[in-house]
Parts: structure tokens; C-alpha cells; sequence
């Protein structure tokens, strides 16, 4: 599959809610286990002989496939198979589990979407065939739609402990600034605010997950396009991110296009690039995801930009992480 089809799926984002949203749980069952497993981590329940064949294969081209705008190589998912005989409690708490029932008690070749059937928030995808290239051919049918499940499981998940744990203090700071703001959970802080900038980060010794909110003029629909909001990035990143020699700053880093898509996610309508940062004469660099729409209030572009920065660490779930925080923007009422 084509990156460029990986990123933005929003038909499928939008059955995968609604699916999601139907297969919660009602009030009158019982409590379940919280889940088990590593963010980004799945569970392959099948036969080994199925795992190293056809099944496995699709499984692997679609969900282990190379997360785009990295700086070094990381598959969108970490897959291992546990054999259908092997399958007993402990792995009935993982977070992200996808079943295959391959064999003649099963003619109809379909996909099923379970949430919360052992644990919770736990997602479940059954794939289910008469043989194995039959049940291969379903996968790779359904690829953009199984992409789209566990990335909003993925998401989910971060925008609710995001909201459990929120640090409302730069809510209520964002909101004045901006109109509305994202979740922000406790361990962020406000680095540096201006009348049209905010760096919102968290920070630890080895890592920087932070997010920029910068506002400007919305003057016409060439403001939204990918060259306008690049330079402005460029702009913003230049004046306010210090590096740490002397005349160096941050720019997208010019040998990668990033990428662009026009987006729904839920009311909200906006401009989402990615790609990669770097530091201008400097040794700094990571990869960065931004949503950009206007302000129907005071017609202005808001930016929300996330950036990773983990000289030491994969950056796949640290950005996954502040990208969802992105997600969770709301309007303030």
C-alpha cells in the first residue's frame, strides 16, 4: 500500500467510530480487567503454519508496513503471533488482538469488529474464511478500514487518559488564546506564550514531546495551502525554538516533502501535514504533525503542531502520542 493511502482515512475513520461507538459496553455487564501490552502492539491469534503463510503475509504488509515521516525505520505496528492453542488468559487482556478462524465451519468470508470482549479498552478484529488465501484476500480487501480501527483504538485510548488526568490550568489558558484547546495531561507545561504563539511541552531528560498553537490572519484558501503553511512554520519555528548553537534554528527538513491531506475529524474540517524537522546548523531533528483551520469567530488560521524530539528512542508511539493530543481539540462552548 501506497503511504500516501496509510494516513487520513476518513471514510474508514468514520465506520470505525461508529462501530466503535456500537460496541461499547452497557452499564449492566461487568466490570472488565484494564488491558495488558505496549502501545502499538498486537496480537496475531492463528496457526503458526497460517502465520508464515498467505494470512501472516497480508497481515504483515498492512500493519507492519514502515510508519511514514520517521526519521529512522519503525513498523506503524508491532506484531507477534500467538498459536490459536497457545491462546489462554494472559493474552486475553491485550489491548489489540486480530483472530483469524480459517476452515470449513466458517463459508462466509467476513470481518468482525468485537470491542471489549476480555478486558477494556480492548479492540478485537475476527477474520473469518474458508482457507487461507480466501481469508488473505479479506485482509487485504479491508486493509484501509483494519489500519483505521487500531489507529483510533490507538487514539482513543490517549485522548481518554488525556482527559482523565488533564492539567486544566492550560486549558483554560489555551481557550482564551486560541477558542478552544486540546487535553492537555499532567506533565505538560506552557515553555513560552506571546500574543500569537504558545509551546506547550513535556519534557524529560532524553525526550521533548511538545506542541506549538500559533494563530494569524486568514486572508484567502491560498493560506491553507501546503507552501503557505510551511513557510509560516518555518517562520514560527525560526523566531521562537531556540537551538543550542549559535546561529542555527528549526526548518522542515528540505530533502523530505511533507505530507498533505484535507481532513474531517468529527466537526472539525482541517489541513494536516507531516513530515520532518530539523535544526539549521545543528545536530537536531524529528518528525512533526500539524492540523491548521480557521477560526470562524475571528477568521484566523490556528495551528496545532506537534513535534517529537528522542535523539535516544523509536518516536513512533511518542509521536502517536502528541498527535492524539491534537485530536482531542475542542471549541469552547
Amino acid at each position: 500500500m501506497k503511504t500516501n493511502k496509510i494516513i487520513g482515512l476518513i471514510s474508514a475513520i468514520a465506520i470505525v467510530m461508529s462501530l466503535l461507538s456500537a460496541c461499547k459496553q452497557s452499564s449492566g455487564e461487568k466490570i472488565l480487567p484494564s488491558i495488558s501490552g505496549k502501545a502499538g502492539e498486537v496480537a496475531v491469534v492463528c496457526t503458526r503454519g497460517d502465520w508464515e503463510a498467505e494470512p501472516g503475509n497480508a497481515i504483515r504488509d498492512i500493519m507492519a508496513q514502515e510508519c511514514p515521516y520517521l526519521p529512522q525505520v519503525e513498523p506503524l505496528y508491532t506484531l507477534f503471533n500467538v498459536p490459536t492453542q497457545s491462546f489462554n488468559k494472559i493474552f486475553e487482556v491485550h489491548r489489540n488482538i486480530i483472530w483469524l478462524n480459517i476452515g470449513e465451519d466458517y463459508p462466509e468470508a467476513k470481518m468482525v469488529l468485537n470491542n471489549d470482549v476480555w478486558a477494556s479498552p480492548q479492540t478485537v478484529v475476527r477474520f473469518e474464511a474458508r482457507d487461507a488465501n480466501a481469508v488473505a484476500s479479506l485482509i487485504r480487501a479491508n486493509a484501509e478500514t483494519l489500519l483505521a480501527i487500531f489507529e483510533q483504538a490507538e487514539r482513543n485510548r490517549i485522548i481518554d487518559s488525556s482527559r482523565e488526568f488533564e492539567d486544566l490550568s492550560i486549558r483554560r489558558q489555551v481557550e482564551q488564546f486560541a477558542g478552544g484547546s486540546p487535553c492537555f495531561p499532567t506533565g505538560y507545561s506552557i515553555k513560552k506564550m506571546t500574543s500569537n504563539f504558545m509551546w506547550i511541552s513535556n519534557e524529560t531528560t532524553f525526550t521533548n514531546q511538545s506542541i506549538l498553537i500559533y494563530k494569524y490572519p486568514y486572508t484567502s484558501p491560498q493560506d491553507l495551502s501546503a507552501k503557505a503553511l510551511a513557510d509560516k512554520r518555518n517562520a514560527v519555528t525560526q523566531e521562537n525554538i531556540p537551538c543550542t548553537t549559535e546561529n542555527s534554528y528549526v526548518i522542515i527538513n528540505p530533502m523530505i516533502e511533507p505530507g498533505y491531506k484535507n481532513m474531517k475529524y468529527k466537526s472539525l474540517e482541517f489541513v494536516e501535514m507531516r513530515g520532518l524537522w530539523e535544526a539549521y546548523n545543528d545536530f537536531m531533528g524529528g518528525p512533526y504533525v500539524s492540523h491548521s483551520f480557521v477560526n470562524p469567530k475571528t477568521n484566523e488560521i490556528i495551528v496545532l503542531d506537534a513535534f517529537v524530539y528522542a535523539p535516544k528512542y523509536p518516536k513512533r508511539n511518542y509521536l502517536r502520542q502528541v498527535e492524539s493530543i491534537l485530536y482531542s481539540f475542542e471549541w469552547n462552548e
